[in-house]
């Protein structure tokens, strides 16, 4: 519950940064500037982290039949041949040639508390910075991209920039995202309604990433899992350290970025941090039973932690579960 804290004397230093990631008229140069040093300091790290078959990453959403065979207990049921199985007393299953032309979406969580940020970037930059690797690697491999924005407007809810290809259409999205503002009005994040309309504008099963902190309104589990029985899902959680743990930095008045409850806690008390790392702790464990429950691979990254490690990481696992499946 208390995951959500943002530090009031923090909040005046952290502005400059806030301003920052909004921005009222970000320039399509600075954008363009950002995927330079993304493309020297991470892609280049990452190359060959995808070579080899594509399947490494994607799990077959095509409709050419390439072969029929006897089920397995990880198998899909949906994939299994009725006629097939009569047919022979023995349950067999549809193998389909993969799509290579798999659309990737973001959906991406750009509402109040992910402005925070405590180690010299936000969560909303570091979901930018995200957004501009994960994006380059799928386009290299023929991929379009598109985004579902969970902004916190009442006016405009959700922005949307559909998949196409293209360095252009990249920076157009990723300025899109820029220039979402943090909100000045107070109210709590409901994933699990942005999950559904999410679903409702995705006709074609793709690949999604959603990209938030998962600080929420209770729900938004049974929305993941029916977005991942049709789409590809990846769970993306972006988190700051002090989230997680608090310093023993005496009378703290915190506040939360969405609803804007204060409080005046003493952060000297070892009994009060204790309890905070236990409640982070039990969200941690809610948030990977979710994925469990919905069978998503997740990914989580810190703010303070190297992208380009994470994402090694995670494709690492993509291609292991790919080879068990």
């Amino acid at each position: 519950m208390l995951g959500w804290l943002r530090q009031l004397k923090r909040q005046r230093q952290a502005e400059p940064a806030a301003a920052a990631v909004s921005g009222t008229a970000p320039a399509r140069a600075d954008m363009d500037a950002l995927l330079r040093q993304l493309e020297w300091t991470v892609l280049r790290r990452l190359d060959g982290a995808l070579q080899g078959d594509h399947r490494s990453l994607f799990r077959g959403a095509g409709l050419d039949l390439a072969d029929l065979r006897e089920y397995q207990p990880h198998d899909d049921v949906r994939h299994i041949d009725w006629n097939v199985t009569a047919r022979l007393q023995v349950p067999h299953v549809r193998e389909h040639q993969e799509d290579r032309e798999v659309s990737a979406w973001f959906l991406l969580d750009m509402t109040g508390s992910m402005g925070f940020g405590s180690q010299g970037q936000s969560k909303r930059a570091l979901m930018l910075s995200f957004v501009g690797v994960m994006a380059q690697m799928l386009m290299r491999r023929g991929n379009r991209v598109g985004a579902l924005i969970l902004t916190g407007e009442a006016s405009s809810p959700i922005r949307h920039v559909p998949a196409r290809m293209g360095r252009r259409h990249l920076l157009h999205l990723m300025d899109t995202v820029k220039r979402v503002p943090l909100q000045a009005s107070h109210h709590e994040t409901a994933l699990g309604t942005w999950l559904h309309q999410a679903q409702s504008l995705l006709k074609r099963r793709s690949q999604v990433f959603v990209l938030s902190d998962f600080l929420s309104e209770p729900g938004w589990e049974q929305a993941l899992s029916a977005l991942a029985r049709r789409h590809d899902g990846i769970a993306v959680r972006l988190s700051d350290p002090l989230e997680t743990k608090l310093p023993a930095a005496g009378l703290m008045w915190l506040e939360d970025a969405e609803s804007g409850e204060q409080l005046l806690l003493d952060t000297s008390d070892p009994a009060f941090r204790q309890r905070y790392a236990d409640l982070a702790l039990a969200r941690e464990e809610a948030f990977h039973a979710a994925l469990t429950q919905a069978g998503m691979d997740g990914l989580a990254i810190a703010t303070d932690e190297d992208l380009a490690l994470a994402v090694r990481q995670f494709v690492a696992l993509r291609k292991r579960r790919s080879l068990h499946a």
